[in-house]
């Protein structure tokens, strides 16, 4: 499975889409309660899918939370949290038996409400052409997650220890989910150490040694502009992101860099800077080399 950011980058979907749906939040809202009546009418009007609703409580559930998925189109938040909530929504349909056929059927309600409801509120031509562009996209995200989930759930079928399988699949997420959370705090302290270092290093300025004290100040700087990188990559995991292995072996290059520099500075062995030197030549081309191996990212 994608994650959301690769999948956003398939369907060429820009940050810009996303504000342009964001603006149509207060419009969506007004318009929540006639696209609940429309989409209900269109289902409960078809007695595949009118069985499905035969029980109110249940009907009242369900209006909630198409009512909530259809604000959600609106909201301009789609990262992997969003993409987990529609894995979801392909799971349960299959759980209760309902066909894929009707769920392509109810997306295709969805589509024309919304283009109805953009045709009757903007006259100008370019601004209803931007806006339908973006919510024909974020439409056609939503049943393509939903689709593959579904079929993913159906296929989990032939399983004789799904529902074991299912839940095992779901409690490494979260627990991977949580290790990322603890990595982000861990490099948080990290930081906040280098930072202490570079108060250190500074301190020998003032002492007399004004050499090592620049010298040193400047590699942990290195270090800690890496360290915001390993960070800001680590936030973008999270939002749906791939891990940019450049980015850790950057931070041991810098390392080795600052490494060589004190080196240089405490008169260690030349086997021991030779040793450093070729350590960095050897980063320097698997850097260069994964570099060139990894495909040019378009998304955003």
């Amino acid at each position: 499975m994608y994650t959301m950011q690769e999948i956003r980058s398939h369907y060429l979907f820009m940050e810009e889409e996303a504000e342009t749906l964001k603006s149509l939040l207060p419009l969506a809202e007004a318009q929540k309660e006639r696209m609940i009546n429309e989409f209900y009418d269109y289902l409960l009007g078809r007695p595949e899918t009118a069985a499905f609703l035969a029980n109110e409580e249940v009907l009242g559930r369900l209006k909630q939370s198409h009512s909530e998925w259809f604000l959600n189109l609106f909201r301009g938040s789609y990262d992997n949290h969003y993409l987990r909530n529609l894995q979801r929504v392909g799971q349960v349909h299959v759980k209760i038996g309902l066909n894929a056929h009707f769920v392509n059927a109810a997306m295709h309600m969805v589509r024309r409400f919304t283009t109805a409801m953009i045709q009757e509120n903007f006259v100008e031509q370019e601004e209803r052409r931007k806006k339908m562009d973006a919510v024909q996209k974020i439409l056609d995200i939503n049943l393509d997650i939903i689709t593959e989930a579904f079929m993913e759930e159906e296929l989990r079928k032939v399983f004789i220890s799904r529902k074991f399988e299912s839940k095992l699949i779901k409690a490494t997420e979260r627990f991977t989910y949580g290790l990322n959370l603890i990595l982000i705090l861990a490099l948080v302290g990290v930081s906040l150490s280098v930072v202490g270092l570079f108060i250190w290093d500074i301190a020998h300025i003032f002492t007399g040694n004004v050499e090592k004290g620049i010298l040193g100040a400047l590699g942990t700087l290195l270090i800690l502009w890496m360290m915001i990188e390993l960070m800001d990559n680590e936030i973008k995991n999270l939002k749906g992101g791939r891990f940019n292995i450049l980015i850790f072996i950057g931070v041991v290059i810098v390392a080795i860099i600052r490494e060589i520099l004190i080196s240089t500075l405490s008169h260690d062995p030349l086997t021991t800077q030779f040793f450093l030197a070729g350590t960095l030549l050897v980063l320097g081309l698997v850097y260069y080399l994964v570099a060139k191996g990894q495909p040019v990212s378009t998304s955003n």
